[in-house]
């Protein structure tokens, strides 16, 4: 990694701001997914063995369905929540 000074952390490069469409519903969808299907997974199963394979699948199964569904519906809620709040 470039060092802006010999006494200074790296410096981390940052993704143009052109990439914020795609990485805001990315990592929206990773959270999001990853703690709705453990909760869903923990109420369905309980904490048996192998829950964690049990988790992760239904993990992977709801990412591959929500990050593209939130690349869709973002513009629309976007314009929903810009007829409800005010702006600056």
């Amino acid at each position: 990694m470039p060092y802006d000074h010999p006494d200074t952390r790296p410096v981390r490069r940052k993704l143009p701001a052109r990439y914020a469409a795609i990485v805001m519903p990315l990592v929206l969808s990773v959270l999001m997914t990853c703690i709705v299907s453990a909760i869903s997974t923990l109420r369905g199963v309980g904490m048996v063995d192998g829950v964690h394979v049990m988790w992760l699948q239904a993990w992977g199964l709801s990412w591959l369905v929500a990050f593209p569904t939130l690349l869709l519906v973002l513009p629309l809620v976007r314009r929903i929540v810009g007829m409800v709040v005010e702006t600056p």
